[in-house]
């Protein structure tokens, strides 16, 4: 019966272990590469997204580190600066200070685009808000060395009174306390 075709288990050759084991250390290589990528756009994206969004970005008090140019106003009269009794009604000290302030120009309830100056219910609260607040202030919390939270407090005191991100920073020009 040579008409019959016979049944030959025709055997595929199976591809040497070396082969296999190289594409797979090629897939592990391009995995680890393509997840290595994928870690370093997403670490990028929220250090551009969120470091002028958190305090690790901005200073305290959650305002932008970076910000537009500020308006700059001085507190109390424009010549003399401002004059308060501090440490209490019977203590017989005076504090005679020149303190500017860096507002937001963007919070138009506070800055008169046109003019640049303090709407006038904003200098209102502005000036009650730092007499208030100079005046509570205890004689030991004037020392120099804690010039800087003192600033951050008086900031503080007053975007509380303005509105959150309404004062960029504190600047004291010249400070007198007798």
């Amino acid at each position: 019966m040579p008409d019959e075709e016979k049944d030959v288990d025709i055997a595929v050759p199976a591809p040497p272990p070396a082969q296999s084991k190289k594409k797979q250390i090629i897939l592990i290589v391009v995995l680890v590469v393509v997840g290595l990528a994928l870690a370093a756009g997403i670490s990028l994206f929220v250090v551009t997204k969120f470091m002028g969004e958190i305090p690790g970005g901005h200073e305290e008090g959650g305002e932008p580190r970076y910000h537009d140019a500020g308006i700059f106003v001085k507190i109390g009269d424009p010549k003399e600066g401002i004059l308060v009794n501090v440490g209490g009604p019977r203590s017989g000290k005076y504090l005679k200070a020149s303190i500017i302030v860096e507002f937001n120009p963007s919070k138009k309830s506070v800055i008169n685009p046109d003019t640049n100056a303090l709407q006038p219910d904003a200098e209102v609260k502005v000036n009650d808000t730092a007499t208030q607040f100079l005046r509570a202030t205890k004689l030991e919390d004037f020392d120099a060395d804690k010039q800087e939270e003192f600033k951050k407090q008086l900031k503080d005191a007053l975007n509380a009174s303005l509105g959150g991100g309404s004062v960029y920073d504190v600047y004291i020009t010249s400070f007198l306390l007798q």
